[in-house]
Order: C-alpha cells, then structure tokens, then sequence
C-alpha cells in the first residue's frame, strides 16, 4: 500500500486481506468441534444451540456483554463446568473426532489435554519449581522434571526472570509474571490447546502486552481460545472472533464468527457491528 493511495484503496485492501485471511482460516483443520451445545444451569439455559469450529494453532476470541455465557462455553470445553453440581450440557464437542462429553472419556485426561489460565493468576503457595512441576507429578511424568520446568518456562517467556530463584514462591512475582507462571504450569502438562478467561483483565497495560505477545508465539504450537472483554485486545491479538449475545431468556447464542478484521471492519450482522462500535454492550 503507498503513502498516497486514497480511501478507497484502503478499503478494498482491507477487504481483499479480510477475504484472504477468511480463505486461509476456512482451509485449516479445526481444534475442536462445537455441535449445537447447549448449556444449563438447573433449568436456566445460559448457552443455546452453539455451533462454530475452532481452528487449529491459531487465537480464538470470545467476545460479547457480559453474561452472555462466553466463560461458560469456554469451560465446557474442557469439562470445568462438570465441577458445578447443577450444570449439564447437551449437544457434541469433538475434540480430534471424539466426542468430550462421551460417557468413556475421562474429564481429568480432557483437563491435561486442554489447559486453562484464570483471569486472576492463581499460582499455588509453593515455589516457582513446584507451581510448574505439579501437574506433571500428578499424571506420573517420568522423564527429566528439571528440563520440563525450564522448558515450560521459556515457552511462557518468563524463564530469564526466575531461573535464579526457582526454590522462591510463585506469589512473591509481579501480577504479570505470575500469570505467565500460570500459563508455564499450564504449558507443562503437555496440552495442545490452551484456553484463557480474560488472562490480562488483572494485569497492567505493559504485562497486558506480554501476555498478548507470549500468546502469538504460543500460538506457533498451541490452539489458543481467549475470552475477553476487551475489543482492542480480540482486535490485536485474535485471528478468528466469535460474537455472542443474549436472547430475551438470557441464554447466550452466536450472532457471526469470522476472520477477527472482518469482524472487526465489515460485521454481516447489525448487532455485530453496534457492538463492536461501543453502541451497546
């Protein structure tokens, strides 16, 4: 693009990437499959007939008001919601062609194959060494444990920070390091995709950076899906963008999922689009 392209120009060049990048997504395999899920509390239907697919090695945003049940489709991906007595979930999702909610499969194994990061950090009251070691201890790893946290903790970028005081607790570290922490600890049960309930809402505007920044690599080896609340952040940080919102019953539905620029340039759908702009939400 040249300095004096006129407006015209840069639309039709954003249209053209947005209608690449739309082509580019819809030829990747998909991380997980979402199959008309609905999700309950009691008789309360907090998510209703969801269907989208996650595409694989690439960020996933979740955006939409509050309450509109982004945090508890997150969780039902990886059976969180299994520890809350009056949820259930109906409808398919199929992570690797199985099916999580089969009655065989082992909602502990789900929670090792896709990890989680809280939107407050939660490192445990134990060492940096010990916050990361715990899950692979617990599933029985037998290979070398100290190149398994040095590992984990370069791929959470935090590794030249702490590497000198591994024997210190993981809550003596700043907001942002201990989120990166959590998502070492995270990273070193060996899951391949990673999801993250606003992990930056916490943090301040240079740790936010961070972790968005850990978030593109990570990327390179993880599927990433992200609930935020933060536009400029899902604008940044996302390939791909799923809006939900409420019906009058309060239960949460998809309204468009697109390639993030479209979603965020040229929404299909009206409420996408005032919501995106700040007229409502």
């Amino acid at each position: 693009m040249t300095i004096d392209t006129d407006a015209s120009d840069i639309t039709l060049d954003l249209h053209a990437l947005g209608e690449t990048a739309e082509s580019e997504i819809a030829s990747l395999p998909a991380a997980i499959n979402i199959r008309d899920v609905s999700v309950y509390y009691g008789h309360f239907r907090a998510v209703k007939d969801v269907s989208v697919d996650i595409p694989r090695q690439r960020i996933t945003a979740f955006i939409g008001p509050s309450g509109c049940g982004k945090s508890t489709l997150l969780r039902s991906i990886n059976r969180m919601n299994d520890l809350i007595p009056s949820a259930r979930v109906e409808g398919e999702i199929l992570y690797h062609g199985e099916n999580l909610y089969a009655s065989y499969v082992d909602p502990v194994e789900v929670r090792r194959r896709i990890g989680m990061v809280f939107q407050k950090p939660n490192p445990f009251p134990k060492s940096i060494y010990d916050n990361v070691a715990f899950g692979p201890r617990v599933l029985g790893y037998k290979g070398n444990m100290d190149e398994l946290v040095e590992a984990s903790l370069r791929r959470a970028a935090i590794w030249d920070e702490v590497k000198d005081k591994l024997k210190q607790s993981g809550l003596a570290l700043s907001g942002g390091q201990q989120q990166r922490l959590c998502i070492a600890r995270a990273i070193a049960t060996e899951p391949d995709l990673i999801l993250m309930d606003e992990p930056a809402s916490a943090l301040d505007p240079r740790s936010t950076l961070q972790i968005e920044e850990l978030m593109a690599e990570l990327k390179q080896n993880y599927t990433i899906i992200i609930v935020t609340h933060n536009m400029q952040q899902a604008a940044r940080a996302s390939d791909y963008t799923v809006f939900l919102t409420m019906d009058d019953d309060r239960a949460g539905y998809v309204v468009e999922r697109d390639v993030t620029m479209n979603i965020f340039t040229r929404p299909k759908n009206r409420l996408t689009e005032d919501y995106v702009s700040g007229r409502f939400g």
